[in-house]
């Protein structure tokens, strides 16, 4: 299993680009002795986190004041002599852990994430080599552990970084690798074949060109088989042997089903990205979305959220152009042709006629040419507004907060006339 993601950095005084860094997935097959002592390690990591977590939480609550990375780290040789597994583990993955809690509520104060939380010892667990490690043939080679076998599908060139070693909780471990290839990101550009695809629940996926792909549901395949292996969990002793062995077979369903999604996903966003050079999407709030309580399932399962970032960093390292316009452009409603705009058209409608010029429209391609055209007219213009009316209340902290957009209908019209799709 391999996953490619380009991070390009860049000089925040020059603009200019500055390292380009790649991420690989790689799953690892350790012996029983380094399972132990992977064991050891992800426990001791996640004591200290949920420690350290604890003290920031009570000392904010007294004095209104966090802990900083310094504080959490000027701990560690005082906690080691206090309990001596805590030198076990390679002692930069628990300089990590301290990073990580640091950079954490740093993404919090921000407003980018949410507050970080206790970690359980059966839910995904994962260690960081920051430094001293080395991938040689099929072999990673760890510090106080040695080599782990591990199953690499392609060459990697370039100065390895950081090893981050995790254990999923089906049993399966697997090793992602940072690491500096030395080339440059590639420019993007948009001058090629334009696509606009609007995401669903019934087709996954609907593009401009009329393409339609089916949502496999993978989930409500394996639903019976799910449930049948929930109900024995359930009746299981917490605690017992029995218990670990029914609580694993549920995660491995659960993998499964993950995997399958992945393995869809990864390859209509290379086919998209490989057959255009211009990539736009509907902005979706798929955290909002979930709380329909008649769609929350559908939504959580179909994975928006993973495809758009997906096609968003293949695009970006192949030099492709990826946008997203806003959500409250009514792409379902308005005529691709005349731009007409129907008042209402609810969900079970999947087709309508325009009142203006009589054109038979299918509700999700309709769609899909009203979001290719709206961001080739963000391109041209080098504007975000879109060519919604209405009022929008795009900040969801104020509940009654209202902001007038001004309407661009006529703009759009004649700007999507005179660019070329493709």
């Amino acid at each position: 299993m391999v996953d490619i993601i380009t991070n390009i950095v860049y000089d925040k005084a020059t603009k200019l680009e500055v390292v380009v860094l790649r991420v690989v997935k790689l799953r690892i097959y350790p012996t029983r002795e380094q399972e132990l002592y992977l064991a050891k390690s992800f426990g001791s990591c996640r004591w200290l986190w949920n420690k350290f977590l604890a003290q920031h939480n009570e000392t904010y609550k007294t004095t209104g004041k966090g802990l900083s990375r310094l504080d959490y780290q000027k701990q560690l040789p005082q906690l080691k002599k206090e309990f001596e597994w805590l030198s076990e583990p390679y002692s930069q993955c628990l300089q990590v852990v301290c990073l990580n809690l640091s950079q954490a509520f740093v993404n919090f104060f921000e407003g980018k994430s949410q507050p970080p939380n206790f970690k359980q010892k059966h839910g995904r667990q994962s260690i960081t080599y920051p430094q001293n490690v080395k991938l040689e043939g099929d072999d990673l080679k760890l510090p106080k552990i040695g080599e782990i076998h591990a199953k690499v599908h392609r060459k990697l060139e370039g100065k390895l970084k950081t090893v981050t070693v995790s254990k999923n909780p089906d049993g399966k471990y697997f090793a992602s690798l940072l690491y500096e290839d030395g080339k440059t990101g590639t420019k993007s550009s948009s001058e090629g074949k334009a696509i606009g695809i609007d995401l669903g629940l019934i087709d996954f996926a609907v593009t401009s060109e009329g393409s339609k792909f089916n949502n496999p549901k993978w989930m409500r395949k394996r639903e019976k088989n799910l449930k049948r292996k929930q109900q024995s969990l359930a009746g299981k002793v917490k605690g017992s042997n029995s218990r670990n062995k029914a609580r694993i077979l549920v995660a491995k369903t659960h993998a499964k089903v993950s995997r399958c999604r992945e393995d869809f996903l990864h390859k209509l966003s290379r086919k998209i990205v490989n057959d255009n050079q211009v990539i736009v999407l509907e902005n979706l709030c798929v955290k909002g979305m979930v709380r329909n309580p008649n769609l929350s399932k559908a939504i959580s399962q179909v994975g928006w959220g993973m495809f758009c970032t997906m096609l968003k960093y293949k695009a970006e390292q192949d030099g492709k152009v990826y946008l997203e316009i806003d959500r409250f452009f009514p792409s379902s409603k308005t005529c691709n042709h005349c731009l007409n705009r129907v008042d209402s058209l609810p969900l079970d409608i999947r087709s309508w006629v325009c009142d203006r010029c009589s054109t038979q429209h299918d509700r999700d391609i309709n769609a899909a040419i009203n979001i290719k055209n709206e961001g080739l007219r963000i391109l041209s213009l080098g504007t975000s507004d879109t060519a919604d009316g209405d009022f929008v209340s795009p900040k969801r902290g104020r509940k009654n907060s209202m902001v007038r957009q001004k309407s661009v209908k006529s703009e759009a019209h004649a700007v999507c006339e005179s660019i070329s799709p493709g």
